[in-house]
Parts: C-alpha cells; structure tokens; sequence
C-alpha cells in the first residue's frame, strides 16, 4: 500500500511515517505546524468530572490515537484542509484512510452536502381499545403547540420539530423530531419527550412507555436507511484516471466489483451498500469523544460508483444517520475536546454539522481506498505488512 504523492499540487502534506517514538514526536510536530494544535499528553479530568459520562469510575485505558490527512472538502458547513485523528487498534487502517484522503486531495478534493439534522425519541401510548386511536390522535394534533411548548421547557437549545402519528395495532406511535444544534442530543431529546408526554397522559388518560423502539435506537433498520436519526450528508468525488492508476485501479475493474458486491449484498439482506463503514465510524468517534454504541445505526451507508470521463469515476457516500455533537458527553473530555479544536469543531453555530461533514468525508476516503485494494489484488499484502507486529 503505497502511501506517497503522485505530484506536488497539494499544499498539504501527508504525515510522516514510521513506528518508532521518534516518528510519532514527528508527527506530532507536524500536527503542530500544520494545524497550531499542540498533542501533549492532556491532564485526565477529575473524577467529579466525569459525573454524566461513567459511573464506578475506576481509571483508564489507554487507545493509542493517529491522524490521517489531508482532507480537503468543500461543503456546506465544512470547507478546506483537515488533518483528522482517529483511535482505532487495528493495523492499516490509518495508512487506509489516508491512502483515500490523498487520492481524494490530488482530484481538487470532494464536495459535501449537510443534509437533515433531526434526532428523536418515539414514546408509545397504550388504548385500551382501537376504537379510542382517533380521538387520541385528534387530541394531540390540536394540542401540538402546547406539547412542543412543554418538550422545549426542559432544553436550552433542542426544538421540536414535528411530531410524527403512526398507530400500530391499539398502540399509537408519538415519534417526537427535535433539532438538538450542537449536542448529540440523546439525554436531551428522552428529558424533552418524557415532560410532553407526562402532559399528555395527564390529559387524555393513556399510560406511554417512554420509548416504543420505532426510532431504531443504536439498531440498524431499513427505517433509519431511509429516514435517518440524527445527522444526514453525502459526500462526492471525481477521480480522473490518473488518480485511479495511482490507486492501482481501472474504472472497468472497479465497476464489475461494484456488481458483485451490489449483488452479495442483496443475497445477504443486508442494510446499505458499503464495504466496512464501521470501522471508520468507531476510530472517528472515539477521537471526537462520541457515543460509539450509535454505530450500530450510523453504519447503514450507501457507496456507489459511476462512470465519469476520460476513464474516470465518480464516486458518492450517504450516510443517512449520524447521531453526534460537538457539546455534551464525551466531548467534554480534555483530550476529544482538544481533538474537536483541531477540525475546528467547538463553539460555533452548526458545528456539528461540520463535524458531520468532516466524518462523512473521512469515512469515504478510507471505504475507496479498500475497494481499491480488494480490486487491485494488495488487500492480503496490506495486512500482511502493517496489519501484524513484526518480530524483532
């Protein structure tokens, strides 16, 4: 897996390599210069301070963190040259993303679209018959107002954006939809839910369970596929043919495997067509201080290649359902919180949908770059290298 610059046209450059400490005190600085973050070691918090992110607390375990770069994006919310940390444990997976990131860099970058942002939590009311279903629903769909205005009482910053009505047998579905601005917004969007429908229950009589299961809480489903929770974006990219030699590839060879793998995928019932959307997910959020259980949801990515001219292609990723934030959570830790400051991921308004730019890119970067190695045949010879410690 080669790992160097085809031309010289980016003003960015890769980070150095090598695994002794010297070369990781090199990339260190070469963050430093880069970015002006500076990677010393952060003071673990206090134990108080973690009050909302673990309890029993009883020390730490340490996951030895990379950056991969550049990324060079022009989005929505997201716009420039990023270096990117991730923690990860498995070998090739940094040199992978960054593989991608510089085939991505040498096509002029890739362009990102901030879809939806729209997180919620879908209480169930109980009827003791079906017959009771319509004047419920009558009931809360002229009371909306009022609901909303209990729901955002609890939220500085969360609104309610609608309340969708789906009845199921003698159940009837509430599926409450807020726009959480910076925060991930779970704690938030179950508090905001749970006072609305204290208010309905004490109105109309009907007993809810706080949470029905049919927002797909940290569990795929064709429903998050094709609505979302939380954050949607898309990412694209141009790859002339120049760039694809470079990645080993040819247009022709990457299209019959895209064949293939569309049709094993359908075989297998699988949700989303993407080749390990996973792994970049969970190396992103444990370094940006995310909730990693929602990769379980946010993994249900579509990929897909097209033919572009002159023997190129074009290749997009959606990710439909990315459930995270840039405050709240694990991203008051000091070390994620300095990670955040590196992408320029903090304070400002819509900087989670940045983040969700950002995450979708570098995602998208690491899935071309195994589909370039499974269809150049150096998929085996790249684990083979920097997948195993070599004896000393």
């Amino acid at each position: 897996m080669s790992v160097d610059f085809i031309n010289d046209t980016v003003p960015m450059t890769k980070p150095p390599g090598g695994f002794r400490e010297k070369d990781s005190e090199r990339r260190r600085k070469w963050v430093e210069e880069t970015t002006g973050t500076i990677l010393d070691e952060p003071l673990p918090p206090e134990a108080d301070q973690l009050r909302g992110i673990i309890e029993n607390h009883v020390g730490y375990v340490p996951v030895p963190m990379a950056v991969a770069g550049p990324l060079v994006i022009d989005g929505t919310y997201a716009k420039g040259e990023f270096v990117v940390p991730l923690c990860t444990l498995e070998g090739t997976l940094v040199l992978s993303m960054t593989r991608g990131m510089m085939a991505f860099a040498q096509a002029g970058g890739c362009r990102t679209v901030h879809l939806r942002q729209e997180l919620s939590r879908s209480p169930g009311f109980v009827m003791d018959s079906v017959v009771e279903i319509p004047a419920f629903i009558d009931w809360v769909r002229r009371h909306e107002p009022l609901i909303r205005q209990a729901a955002e009482s609890t939220t500085r910053h969360g609104k309610l954006i609608r309340i969708e009505i789906v009845p199921l047998q003698h159940f009837v579905i509430l599926d409450f939809i807020y726009d959480t601005a910076n925060a991930a917004g779970q704690n938030m969007v179950t508090i905001a839910t749970d006072v609305a429908c204290k208010l309905i229950q004490e109105a109309t009589g009907h007993r809810y369970y706080l949470e029905s299961g049919y927002n797909s809480d940290k569990k795929p489903s064709r429903r998050n596929f094709a609505d979302g929770r939380g954050h949607a974006a898309v990412m694209e990219v141009t790859l002339p043919k120049h760039v694809l030699e470079y990645m080993g590839v040819t247009a022709h060879a990457v299209m019959e495997f895209q064949q293939m793998a569309q049709v094993t995928s359908h075989a297998m019932g699988g949700l989303g067509t993407n080749l390990h959307a996973a792994n970049g997910l969970t190396a992103l959020y444990l370094a940006f201080g995310q909730d990693t259980a929602c990769v379980a949801e946010n993994a249900v990515a579509m990929s897909q290649a097209i033919p572009a001219e002159n023997d190129g292609l074009t290749c997009r990723v959606t990710f439909p359902s990315l459930t995270i934030g840039t405050v709240g959570g694990g991203t008051r830790l000091p070390a994620q919180r300095r990670n955040l400051e590196m992408v320029g991921c903090t304070d400002e308004p819509f900087a989670s949908r940045k983040l969700a730019e950002i995450i979708v890119a570098a995602s998208a970067a690491l899935e071309f770059s195994l589909l370039a190695a499974v269809v150049s045949g150096t998929f085996a010879q790249a684990h083979a290298t920097y997948g195993r410690q070599k004896k000393r």
